[in-house]
């Protein structure tokens, strides 16, 4: 895929994903009512996460985003906006609610045919992210170590998930932003992340206080991570000198940009009770690779 088409499908990623950054702040455009105390917390976990970002030094440099949530919890307590009852049910050691094949449940091979095309989705969400996260570290991640060995590590890490009982995994955009900002990309230090991760799991009281984490919190760091993954995707345009001067590369941006954002799904019927459905990034990068072939260069 070209940059004209990588470009916009990354764009595409981050503000597909801004409605929600919207949302959990508590100004879209159906809030009837607007909750200051949420646009308070919102802005001050903004400002704050900013002020990490440009000003702070060192080890407080690596956790800008950390930093924000915790200023957005600790204000959202004063606020009254916490509820801490579910933090005193919660045991300090639990054991995830694993399912195990055969014994929690007997697989059904009809189910998963038809989850499987959802695959689709989260590989040209893979590809998408892989490519922005290419442009940040100055890597081509999809050649070395090669998008065979990724989408290979995406699949089982969640067709492991699927057996034990667990959501599906996907390459977040958000971590792709997170990576951008601190410009930590180790894997070693993700791989930390994971283990810390799975620890947590077992720690019911830090899980409980995890959930109470209030809509407005993630809002205000939402806008910094979803706009990150836009510009990223401006910044491949830029960098590879797309020119806008010719009609059909404004003709591939633009209706991309259109299908991607404008909600547009088209079903496929595959027989019996089964579909396909494609939307949104998905559809918008066929299009765009569609269009890419078609248009002449001159």
């Amino acid at each position: 895929m070209p940059p004209i088409v990588i470009g916009p499908m990354i764009m595409i990623i981050g503000l597909g994903l801004s409605s929600s950054a919207i949302k959990n702040i508590g100004i879209g455009s159906g809030t009837e009512v607007l909750d200051y105390k949420g646009i308070i917390v919102a802005f001050i976990t903004f400002v704050v996460t900013v002020l990490m970002l440009v000003k702070a030094k060192g080890f407080f440099k690596v956790i800008p985003f950390l930093v924000g949530i915790l200023a957005g919890y600790l204000t959202s307590i004063v606020l009254g906006m916490v509820d801490f009852t579910t933090v005193s049910q919660a045991a300090w050691i639990q054991v995830p609610n694993f399912q195990i094949p055969f014994i929690s449940y007997t697989p059904n091979l009809m189910v998963a045919l038809t989850m499987a095309p959802i695959a689709l989705v989260t590989m040209a969400e893979h590809i998408g992210d892989h490519t922005a996260l290419s442009t940040i570290i100055g890597k081509d991640l999809l050649k070395e170590p090669g998008l065979e060995r990724t989408l290979l590590g995406d699949g089982v890490a969640t067709f492991v998930a699927g057996l034990i009982g667990a959501p599906a995994n996907t390459t977040y955009g958000e971590n792709t932003s997170v990576v951008g900002m601190t410009k930590i990309a180790s894997v070693w230090v993700i791989g930390l992340a994971a283990i810390f991760a799975i620890i947590f799991g077992f720690l019911g009281k830090l899980i409980a206080v995890i959930q109470t984490i209030p809509n407005p919190v993630l809002g205000g760091i939402s806008l910094l991570l979803y706009g990150f993954i836009a510009v990223n995707g401006l910044k491949i345009l830029i960098q590879n000198q797309i020119d806008f001067g010719k009609t059909r590369n404004v003709i591939i941006a633009s209706s991309m940009l259109v299908i991607g954002l404008g909600g547009a799904v088209i079903t496929i019927a595959t027989g019996g009770n089964m579909s396909i459905p494609i939307s949104g990034m998905t559809l918008a990068a066929i299009v765009g690779i569609i269009l890419n072939k078609l248009l002449p260069e001159e």
